[in-house]
């Protein structure tokens, strides 16, 4: 009879052994689903068992891969380290039921070792998206908190105990690290691929389909013949400078205007823009003094003696139109002060 059924609770002594042993049990309903019809998971599952000090079934019923990270199930974890002869015991507690932040609290003791204390309070499971998540967090919170406080003191006391292992409890709130991710094409593209093909024009004329016919034909060079390409020169005529515009003033003949507003003749035609000059300002100065009209309709015949002088106002240089611009703001500043603006 062969060692798989005479040896202790089943437990094979050879990699030969093993392997039936794991293909037995794969096909098996009895075991786990997520290791039915998986012989390979069967074998690693028992052999970290054994590793572990567990027997083949108990391996298979405690210890999983939950999204990606083997792990085994708090309570196993538990009975692995109580049954090591480097524990002297855990204690487990929760502090602050009935209040809104309750803390669940584990103290491993280790031979030879301080006491090891974790702590895992509702405010840290808010914090890391774990409080009122669907599932065993609605179900059984209090228990949550007891496996995540029992994880972390366990891991750091006996972490050669449950040889790296997590608890199944923590695993599960962990993202799925199996699911394969979609891959990021980063294949280099085209850039002639954004290019718009140009449109095939169609034809039914003859000599249209001849012509394109030409256009597509190699030329068919005899030997000896010395082939002479030609390139199309495109002459470009010299940019023509554009001299800065500037505008015209408003003349008659041979001298610079000064027109009043509703009157399409000039007021008076100078022959030197200073003399133009003196003359606009002698007319705002009578429109501004004209003291049988209205402030505001002063205010607003100067407004329109300027725009109807503006050209020639440009004219003038940047020094001496600041002075004419300055006694136009001050008789506005001067008429609406009169009429109360």
């Amino acid at each position: 009879m062969s060692n798989l059924a005479t040896t202790k609770g089943f437990a094979p002594a050879t990699l030969t052994e093993a392997v039936q042993f794991s293909q037995m049990l794969a096909e098996s309903s009895m075991v786990p689903k997520a290791y039915q019809g998986k012989p390979q998971d069967i074998l690693v599952c028992v052999q970290w068992g054994y590793e572990m000090g567990l027997a083949p079934m108990q391996a298979l019923q405690n210890i999983a891969v939950i999204n990606g990270k083997p792990s085994v199930y708090g309570d196993a974890a538990m009975a692995l380290v109580q049954a090591s002869p480097v524990c002297e015991g855990v204690e487990e507690r929760v502090d602050g039921e009935g209040t809104p932040n309750p803390v669940a609290v584990c103290i491993a003791h280790r031979k030879g070792r301080k006491p090891v204390t974790a702590t895992f309070s509702v405010e840290d499971a808010k914090r890391a998206g774990l409080w009122g998540k669907q599932g065993p967090w609605q179900a059984y919170p209090k228990r949550m908190l007891q496996m995540r406080a029992r994880g972390f003191a366990l891991r750091d006391a006996f972490p050669d105990v449950l040889k790296g292992l997590i608890t199944a409890e923590e695993a599960q709130d962990y993202p799925d690290e199996a699911k394969p991710r979609p891959a990021k094409d980063i294949t280099p593209r085209n850039p002639l691929d954004m290019v718009a093909k140009p449109a095939i024009e169609r034809t039914n004329n003859p000599v249209e389909i001849e012509a394109m016919m030409a256009d597509t034909v190699e030329a068919v060079v005899m030997p000896g013949t010395e082939v002479v390409k030609i390139e199309e020169v495109v002459q470009h005529p010299e940019p023509v400078a554009e001299e800065p515009w500037q505008p015209e003033p408003i003349a008659v003949g041979d001298g610079f205007a000064v027109f009043v507003p509703g009157k399409d003749t000039p007021n008076s035609v100078h022959a030197t823009l200073e003399e133009w000059q003196d003359a606009y300002e002698d007319v705002a100065d009578k429109i501004f003094k004209a003291g049988k009209r209205p402030a505001r309709e002063r205010m607003t015949i100067l407004k329109e003696f300027k725009e109807a002088n503006q050209k020639t106002l440009e004219m003038i240089d940047s020094v001496k139109r600041v002075k004419h611009t300055s006694g136009y703001q001050s008789r506005l500043r001067s008429l609406g002060a009169q009429n109360g603006v």
